[in-house]
């Protein structure tokens, strides 16, 4: 009988772990942020590498809404993405979007620096002030290849290229 009761107890515990674990995917998902609404907004990137629909939207540091799509828009060959921003959030029509890191190895996300025009992004307006992704990899690559101090003439390093030594006199 004391096995059983355990065995029920053990039981429960799973299940209500089981539960917490699908409250926090349900919070942490896109489908939490539809359900509480919001409006759209739309804003253009040569280079949206990192983001991803479901990805935050900041400003700053503070989360106020979703990238709710993405697409490619073929006239410009850019990445628009729509944005999902809480109702309470007002941008003003000057406000510019750029997508940053969280940290050196987390995800991307895009952060809002609203502007200072009176006039607010309404429904399916557009933000005209962007700044895209910058690729991390891309960066490495242009350290390690530009601090070598390579002489782009003769294809030597520069510890390697001869110099000129003062001459020695001799008493």
């Amino acid at each position: 009988m004391q096995r059983n009761a355990i065995e029920t107890i053990m039981g429960a515990v799973v299940l209500v772990i089981a539960g917490g674990f699908v409250a926090f995917a349900y919070q942490n998902s896109d489908l939490r942020q539809e359900a509480q609404g919001g409006y759209h907004v739309t804003a253009d990137f040569s280079n949206a590498t990192g983001v991803s629909r479901g990805s935050d939207v900041r400003i700053g540091g503070v989360k106020v809404g979703v990238v709710d799509d993405m697409l490619l828009r073929p006239d410009t060959y850019q990445a628009q993405l729509r944005l999902s921003i809480e109702y309470n959030v007002k941008l003003p029509t000057d406000t510019a979007a750029s997508i940053v890191g969280d940290g050196l190895l987390g995800g991307k996300f895009v952060s809002l620096q609203p502007g200072a025009d009176e006039r607010m992004l309404g429904e399916g307006e557009r933000i005209e002030y962007t700044q895209s992704s910058v690729s991390l990899e891309e960066l490495i690559g242009k350290f390690v290849f530009s601090a070598g101090g390579v002489d782009k003439e003769n294809g030597k390093a520069e510890a390697d290229a001869p110099t000129a030594e003062p001459a020695l006199s001799t008493p």
